[in-house]
């Protein structure tokens, strides 16, 4: 069956649930409704007129319709006998009683539930099937699906949403979102609910599986690999067992909060510069420089609470060569040596030696826990360093005012990691291969971006020197002597750089990053660049336009306009 046949039958599978609905409930209303009709015209037949006779059957049907409709012109073609007026005042009581019992029966369908929902299927169904342009499916639209989703609407990306709970839909209505976003309540995990929401669509570009169960995103992640082997699929998980099933379907782009988090301790621990030139090019534009973090010094630590996040945690740590103690309320039989007790107890904190450790983790699923937890640690010992877990977004000022070290928000470590790879690939593979460049590289590299492009995270593009982006270049490219630095001068003055600094270069599948001025171009190579959309326009400017890209890479002045241009070439050299 071919996509548009799919289409299709998914258009009349809802179309007729909606008309079937109306039928059903107003069959009895419409049949004692006609019954009435048919009654009070076949009486007007029957009963004897002024003439002796009665009315034929269309003149008696024209005049009930008038009657009943209530626009009464009179009595039709003459003047009634007692008989037929004693008929025509019973039929218009019968027919009042006919209409009040249909429309009230009309307005309690319009207030049922059940048709209103058919309704609202039949209208997202119809607006899926009119996109036009590519969209990803987003399965889940709690935290990380709306910060995400305010994201790939400022890069204007198109989106159909599909989630569980009733508020988190109609809340698209009220969103500042540029275009209009669809959005479905309905179960994930059913393949025909993913099929409404445009899975099998033409213009389906992607899926992204963000709801808060692992089970659910599984699932999702297993239809669109069966029914849409094409389309690239990322899946947010918190468990690495799902995460291998997840893998077995397909090659998704699984993102684990817990591990990202894990990832980013342990550079911070051993790169500070990278840690800060990662997390502000993950902000998006208009991100400040985040403030060098304070690194912990080396020594034990002491986490609070084993769960998922807590292995992980401790698990990197210990990957490290650190040594930890951890507290839970629950005996772990799978780890010995852990102290048993609430950690707000100060009994249980002394027992965990929290006096001579250096650092404190509070990781439960609880906010409140976390933040007693917080606060008791400092009690005993000011100088800790502190990694907390928020769970809820409500929950953002109360850690916010303990002024946290570091902070595992993981709908916004989630959210920045796919916006990350959907926005720009580039990106992603520059924040991928930067952590092996070391920390005195990525400390070069902040210096370099703060004196080009300031405190205040600009664009972030790519670029491909190609005959169809760069026609204005290609001359130059084919020459051999193409150095980055002069393509960076700047169109109005060209002892100047361009308020932009490339981040990575790639060439036949190979990257540079942090490419130097002195590194020779090559037509087919792809430049990320970082730095002030007026750099941006500037870059593309010299891309396009000859008589800018002369200037700028040859300090020659050409003619700028078609005509001019034309001229020039038949004019001879004096």
């Amino acid at each position: 069956m071919t996509a548009r046949r799919r289409h299709f039958s998914a258009r009349y599978a809802e179309q007729s649930p909606t008309i079937f609905l109306i039928l059903r409930r107003m069959r009895v209303p419409l049949i004692f409704l006609i019954v009435i009709f048919s009654v009070s015209v076949l009486g007007l037949t029957l009963i004897p007129g002024q003439r002796g006779t009665g009315m034929s059957f269309f003149d008696a049907f024209y005049f009930m319709s008038y009657t009943a409709t209530t626009i009464g012109y009179g009595e039709l073609p003459e003047p009634f006998s007692g008989g037929q007026r004693l008929w025509v005042m019973a039929t218009i009581y019968l027919t009042v009683v006919g209409w009040a019992y249909t429309i009230g029966s009309l307005l309690a369908l319009i207030q049922d539930r059940t048709f209103r929902q058919a309704l609202a299927l039949r209208r997202f169904s119809r607006t899926v099937n009119r996109l036009r342009e590519p969209f990803l499916l987003l399965a889940g639209y709690g935290q990380t699906g709306q910060i995400l989703g305010r994201a790939l609407d400022s890069l204007g990306r198109r989106m159909v949403v599909l989630d569980l709970s009733a508020e988190r839909v109609d809340a698209l209505d009220i969103d500042s979102y540029h275009a209009d976003v669809p959005g479905l309540v309905g179960d994930a995990t059913d393949p025909h609910t993913l099929d409404l929401a445009g899975l099998e669509h033409p213009r389906c570009e992607g899926v992204l599986a963000l709801t808060d169960s692992d089970e659910v995103n599984l699932v999702v992640a297993m239809t669109a690999a069966l029914i849409r082997p094409d389309i690239p699929v990322v899946v947010r998980t918190l468990s690495p067992a799902i995460e291998h099933r997840m893998r077995s379907f397909g090659s998704p782009t699984v993102v684990n909060p817990f591990d990202r988090f894990g990832d980013h301790v342990r550079l911070a621990l051993h790169a500070p510069a990278s840690y800060q030139l990662m997390s502000w090019l993950v902000g998006g534009p208009g991100a400040e420089l985040p403030a060098p973090g304070r690194p912990p010094a080396a020594g034990r630590w002491v986490v609070c609470g084993y769960g998922r996040f807590g292995r992980k945690f401790v698990e990197d740590l210990r990957a490290d060569g650190l040594e930890v103690t951890i507290i839970d309320a629950a005996e772990q039989e799978d780890e010995p040596g852990v102290i048993v007790g609430d950690a707000a107890d100060p009994a249980v904190l002394r027992q965990a030696r929290l006096a001579d450790a250096v650092g404190f983790v509070a990781g439960t699923d609880n906010d409140a826990t976390n933040l007693s937890l917080i606060a008791a640690a400092r009690r005993l010992h000011r100088g800790l360093f502190i990694a907390a877990r928020q769970n809820r977004r409500a929950s953002a000022p109360l850690f916010a005012a303990l002024e946290i070290d570091w902070v595992l928000v993981a709908a916004e470590v989630v959210a920045r990691e796919i916006y990350a790879q959907l926005s720009t690939p580039l990106l992603w593979r520059f924040l991928q291969d930067m952590p092996g460049r070391g920390n005195e590289w990525a400390d070069r590299l902040l210096d370099r971006l703060q004196a080009h492009c300031g405190s205040r995270l600009g664009s972030v593009w790519k670029m491909t020197l190609s005959d169809a982006e760069a026609p204005a270049l290609g001359p130059w490219l084919r020459g051999g002597d193409a150095l980055l630095g002069d393509l960076l001068r700047s169109p109005h003055n060209r002892d100047e750089q361009v308020a932009a600094v490339p981040l990575l270069l790639l060439r036949d599948g190979e990257t540079i990053l942090g490419p130097e001025d002195d590194v020779r171009l090559a037509a087919g190579d792809q430049l990320l660049f970082v730095g002030h959309p007026v750099a941006r326009r500037a870059l593309i400017d010299i891309m396009l336009n000859r008589a800018t890209s002369e200037y700028v890479l040859h300090d020659r002045t050409v003619p700028a306009g078609w005509l001019w241009q034309r001229l020039s070439r038949r004019i001879p050299d004096s």
